[in-house]
């Protein structure tokens, strides 16, 4: 049994990873019917899914920090390639317990587009939120330059996605620990605005849901979903009722459910 330290709501970062300096934690049910993985977006870590762990009762659910962010922070390099290998070493030890189901927040679910195209067959079910996907779909907008010094990049990037007064209520040790984040950030950033095509989704052969809140830019998310279906059948959309970006935070019961809905779906076509 570990003795690594708990999360709340269940999750446990655990001794042993598939990956040496990668933070991972899980939470196991007794009897599971695949494995959840969650892999969070930009400025984030794993420890954020903890409300989604704790109503998913049928499935065992491990995420990680990825590289670059908190427990993570030591490893590089900081780039997609290494993102996606991180993914896939997690993926393969959880395959040879059984199924394994992809869900990605944001940059999360580029990087898990990415993996599900590298290794089709460790993976039988894929959910993405609100992924950016900015080479099929360019929100209108113009976005500031990327800052050239990491800390200031992650305090910005912070205050425009969650709030001025959300950096103002953290503590200075937790305003320490973000901006300590801010070269992981950097690399996310800089990946989605460098002008280079990462993957090719018409390649997708995975069943995948794209999801989107009502709240942030749901006309956007409904455009996209239908980019994404039109190149890619197998890309179904599903949007989430009085949700933000932070859907794991602010509606875990809805999004569990609809994992839940997915799953047994996909299994139905099996």
């Amino acid at each position: 049994m570990s003795t690594a330290p708990s999360l709340p709501h269940g999750l446990r970062f655990v001794a042993t990873t598939p990956v040496p300096g990668l933070a991972v934690a899980e939470r196991r049910v007794a009897h599971p019917e695949a494995t959840l993985i969650c892999i969070h977006g930009g400025l984030d870590r794993g420890g954020s899914f903890a409300r989604l762990a704790r109503r998913c009762e049928r499935f065992d659910v491990v995420t990680y920090d990825r590289r670059g962010y908190q427990g993570s922070r030591s490893l590089e390099p900081l780039d997609l390639d290494h993102h996606v290998s991180d993914l896939l070493a997690i993926a393969r030890r959880e395959r040879n317990r059984g199924p394994v189901i992809l869900f990605g927040h944001s940059f999360g679910g580029v990087v898990a587009l990415a993996a599900g195209l590298a290794e089709p067959l460790l993976t039988s079910l894929e959910l993405v939120y609100e992924a950016p996907l900015p080479w099929i779909l360019r929100r209108n907008g113009a976005r500031p330059p990327l800052s050239l010094d990491a800390e200031v990049e992650a305090e910005r990037f912070f205050r425009r996605i969650v709030s001025d007064a959300a950096w103002e209520r953290l503590s200075e040790p937790e305003r320490r620990s973000r901006r300590l984040d801010g070269p992981a950030l950097l690399s996310d950033l800089t990946i989605l605005r460098d002008g280079v095509v990462p993957f090719d989704i018409d390649l997708l052969t995975i069943p995948t849901t794209f999801i989107y809140g009502d709240v942030l830019a749901p006309t956007f998310y409904r455009a996209l979903s239908a980019e994404l279906a039109q190149r890619n059948p197998l890309i179904e959309s599903r949007t989430l009722q009085r949700a933000g970006h932070g859907a794991h935070l602010s509606v875990p019961d809805q999004l569990a459910q609809l994992i839940e809905e997915r799953w047994d779906a996909s299994c139905s076509l099996a």
